[in-house]
C-alpha cells in the first residue's frame, strides 16, 4: 500500500478524515491571523512613529489634529483624537459658562472627563491590537488534543479489525496506525506556529501598551500642566 500522507488521508476513517479538515480549518483561520496581525503591527508601528514625530514638532493641538487624523493606524494618534475631542466638549461648555470663575476643583474635575476618555481610547485600542490573538491560544492549546483523538480514534479501528481477522502482521498494522499518526502530526502542525506566533504578538502588544500609556501620560500632563498654570 502506497503510505503517502494524502493517500493515507484519503483511506482514513470518517472520523479522522473530519479531525483532519477540522484542523484544516484551524491552519487556515491561524495563518489568515498570523498574517494579518503581522500586516497590522506594522502599519500600526510606523504610524506612530510618524505621528509621534509630527506631535512632538507641531506648535498647537490643532497642527496634532491634524496629523492624528491622517495616522489612522496608530494607536497613540487614536488616543490623541479622544482627548482632543474632549477638550473640544469642554472648551463648549467653558464658553457656555463664561462669566463663572474657574476654581481649582473645576479644573481638576476638568480633567477627571479627559483621563476618563484617554482611558476609554487607550482601551478601545488595546482591544483592536489583541482582537483574534485568542483564536491562536485556543488553537495551540487544542488542536494536539484533536490531532491525538483522531489518532486514538483510528487506532482503535484498526485494533477493531485486526480482532475481525483474528491475527495480524505489520503489512496489515502499519497503515491503519500510520493513517491514525497523521492526525498527531496534523495537530502538532497546527498548533507549534500558533503558539510561537501567540507569545510574539502577546510581546507586540505588550511593548504597544507601554509605548501608549507613555503617550498618554506625556499628553494628560501637557494638558494639566497648561489648565492649572493657566490664569
Amino acid at each position: 500500500m502506497n503510505l503517502t500522507v494524502f493517500s493515507m488521508m484519503a483511506n482514513a476513517g470518517l472520523v479522522v478524515k473530519l479531525v483532519m479538515l477540522t484542523l484544516l480549518l484551524f491552519s487556515v483561520i491561524s495563518w489568515w491571523i498570523i498574517i494579518a496581525k503581522y500586516l497590522l503591527f506594522r502599519r500600526s508601528g510606523q504610524a506612530s512613529e510618524d505621528f509621534l514625530a509630527d506631535f512632538w514638532e507641531s506648535k498647537t493641538l490643532n497642527n496634532a489634529y491634524e496629523s492624528a487624523k491622517a495616522a489612522t493606524y496608530s494607536p497613540e494618534a487614536a488616543v490623541f483624537v479622544s482627548g482632543f475631542n474632549e477638550l473640544r466638549k469642554i472648551s463648549a461648555a467653558r464658553n457656555e459658562r463664561a462669566e463663572k470663575p474657574e476654581t481649582l476643583q473645576t479644573k481638576l474635575a476638568v480633567m477627571d472627563n479627559l483621563k476618563r476618555a484617554v482611558r476609554k481610547a487607550e482601551l478601545i485600542e488595546l482591544e483592536r491590537l489583541e482582537r483574534s490573538l485568542a483564536f491562536l491560544a485556543t488553537a495551540g492549546s487544542a488542536t494536539p488534543f484533536i490531532g491525538l483523538f483522531g489518532t486514538v480514534w483510528g487506532i482503535l479501528i484498526s485494533f477493531q479489525e485486526i480482532g475481525a481477522r483474528g491475527g495480524a502482521s505489520l503489512s496489515v498494522v502499519a497503515p491503519g496506525i500510520s493513517e491514525a499518526l497523521v492526525a498527531t502530526a496534523a495537530g502538532l502542525a497546527v498548533a507549534i506556529p500558533a503558539v510561537i506566533f501567540y507569545n510574539f504578538y502577546a510581546k507586540k502588544v505588550t511593548d504597544f501598551e507601554g509605548e501608549i500609556e507613555n503617550f498618554s501620560s506625556d499628553f494628560l500632563n501637557l494638558i494639566e500642566r497648561d489648565m492649572l498654570t493657566r490664569a
